[in-house]
């Protein structure tokens, strides 16, 4: 049966509005499980980090909770370095926060390419039963294609790095991907992470770098991937620096932060 024009336009727009809703709906009705899967993600970054779980274990959401347990979320400004007990770390969002101009300011020129610096950042302290044996610290900056998000840990001399870890990134994969590589993730244990003058001194370097005894402050390159190999060292050289976590760092090595 042949239609005109007008019944032609009408039903293809009643079938997109009917997509559209159907869509919708969907995204909203998933979003909540989303948003968990996200967290859990996250909260399973943080104990690979921090060295309470393993690359190649499978443990479900209720075991990753009792080992989060040894973790304790805090805020801290990082102008000063203290902790910021008026925010609920459990629902902080540090990168809406640094995306939100009334919790966030410009931040200065850097290699890392970081635009914005929230006012206050989320840090995890890693607790033993002799207090605090560590702290897993946020970092991000941009890479080859995309801005890579993820976490070093630092044992308690706050220097020497107890692990890393990316939980967001494009990245290619084969080549500046490989940051997700739990084999490259293995070298970073034992190096250091300053100078004796307190700057920032770790780097990915081209090539192979020694065992972190011989070679503290070198890691082994991403091979064919320059870029995002200099993306990691430029990441964390801001954040470890003065114009980001340098306060609250410097606050942890006089004892006043823990």
């Amino acid at each position: 049966m042949q239609r005109n024009a007008l019944y032609t336009i009408l039903f293809a727009t009643a079938v997109c509005i009917v997509c559209a809703i159907v869509v919708s709906s969907a995204a909203v009705s998933l979003k909540p499980a989303q948003d968990i899967n996200a967290a859990l993600e996250k909260q399973r970054n943080v104990l690979l980090a921090a060295g309470l779980l393993k690359a190649d274990e499978k443990v479900d959401a209720d075991e990753a909770q009792r080992r989060f347990e040894k973790i304790r979320m805090v805020v801290v400004n990082l102008e000063t370095g203290e902790e910021n007990p008026d925010i609920d770390a459990a629902s902080f969002d540090q990168v809406r926060a640094a995306k939100d101009p009334e919790t966030s300011s410009v931040a200065p020129a850097n290699r890392a390419l970081v635009q914005r610096l929230p006012d206050n950042v989320l840090i995890y302290k890693v607790l033993g039963d002799d207090g605090v044996e560590g702290v897993v610290l946020p970092v991000e900056g941009y890479g080859l294609w995309s801005t890579m998000y993820g976490f070093i840990a630092l044992e308690s001399d706050w220097d020497t790095v107890r692990g890393i870890t990316f939980y967001q990134h494009g990245e290619t994969p084969g080549l500046g991907g490989e940051i997700d590589n739990p084999k490259w993730k293995a070298r970073w244990p034992g190096r250091k992470t300053f100078s004796e003058d307190g700057e920032p001194k770790i780097r990915v370097i081209k090539g192979l770098a020694g065992p972190p005894a011989e070679d503290p402050f070198h890691v082994d390159g991403l091979s064919g991937a320059t870029l995002t190999s200099n993306g990691v060292t430029n990441l964390l050289h801001f954040w470890l620096g003065e114009e980001a976590l340098g306060p609250y760092l410097a606050r942890l090595s006089q004892g006043r932060a823990i």
